[in-house]
């Protein structure tokens, strides 16, 4: 299925060789947040982001990158970092850890659109090491539209899935799988959006090597901005009422909920002593709470609210919502 078109983009950075694998996966990391810094402005047309650098108290530091008001995205973020640094007996427990020395190295990005008619979007990379040698990469990408549009869900999974394939045929529907378990909100009862992909502790070693893993995430960070930026373009100049920008603010609100009580990269940031302000850069700039407010029986919040579920095969040949939406609140 090819509903939208590839938008023009410019020549996805290559890794330049460095003394050591850390080195040079840190040194793509920064080529890649200029990359898709570059690829986002062009596509909204008229935001720009601003930087803000930032030391880390272990060693290492990032730049935290943020656009507001621009004429697509009214709140996105694109954040590098490049840490060292050595966390409590506590946190490294918590977080799994092998043992409490680490240096860490990723891009997390975010985008918040202005008009409830183009998704929300996250997608994060990262390699880690443990001071005992262990290294693994992670990450993934997912999608929380407003309103779900059957077609695009496909399309972004189709876009997805052949990525993963090229890579690795159990790829897709292993990391898809844990994507809708990790993206889900069990308060809510209710996935966050579409999915994507999600996968942590591709051990260096284990998984894969070192090379096949470091090229597996190059390519998964290259279709995120390549897909949303087409979905971008595709839905921006489509007319909006004020009641479907409020299910907007509705919908953001759960977005808010997952990475305040869910997430694990707020979680590992906040643990290690990160910059709070890049922490949550991925917090919408508006949400709204409303006491005991479901969509109205029929409406395009409810049929939206019946895709917000587990499980579902973006690419077999027939995909249905539940009978029944789910509850709201």
């Amino acid at each position: 299925m090819s509903v939208l078109p590839a938008p023009a983009a410019a020549p996805f950075p290559a890794p330049r060789t460095q003394p050591r694998f850390r080195d040079t996966v840190e040194d793509w990391m920064r080529q890649f947040q200029d990359w898709l810094c570059a690829e986002l402005e062009a596509t909204d047309g008229s935001g720009r982001f601003r930087e803000d650098a930032w030391q880390h108290h272990g060693g290492g530091g990032g730049r935290s990158r943020v656009l507001t008001e621009g004429t697509i995205i009214e709140k996105g973020g694109v954040n590098f970092s490049g840490v060292t640094g050595q966390m409590s007996e506590a946190a490294a427990r918590v977080l799994l850890m092998p043992d409490p020395n680490y240096f860490a190295t990723g891009v997390s990005v975010v985008q918040h659109p202005r008009s409830p008619w183009v998704p929300i979007s996250h997608m994060n990379v990262r390699y880690f090491e443990a001071g005992n040698g262990e290294a693994w990469f992670g990450g993934g990408l997912d999608l929380t539209p407003i309103y779900v549009d059957e077609t695009q869900a496909r399309w972004f999974h189709e876009q997805i899935a052949q990525v993963c394939e090229q890579h690795h045929p159990d790829y897709y529907p292993r990391f898809k799988q844990w994507a809708d378990e990790y993206f889900f909100i069990p308060h809510r009862q209710e996935t966050r959006g579409v999915g994507g992909i999600f996968f942590d502790r591709l051990i260096v070693g284990k998984e894969a090597d070192a090379g096949s893993l470091f090229a597996f995430v190059r390519a998964v960070a290259e279709v995120y901005g390549r897909t949303y930026c087409a979905l971008m373009r595709h839905n921006a100049a489509r007319p909006y009422s004020a009641a479907q920008k409020q299910w907007q603010l509705v919908r953001r609100g759960r977005y808010a909920e997952f990475n305040l009580a869910i997430d694990r990269g707020t979680r590992f940031g906040l643990e290690t002593g990160g910059r709070t302000e890049s922490i949550l850069m991925s917090l919408p700039p508006q949400c709204e709470w409303h006491y005991n407010q479901p969509p109205a029986p029929g409406s395009e919040e409810a049929a939206t609210q019946q895709w917000l579920r587990p499980g579902i095969d973006w690419l077999g040949q027939t995909v249905a919502p539940t009978a029944e939406p789910a509850a709201g609140g």
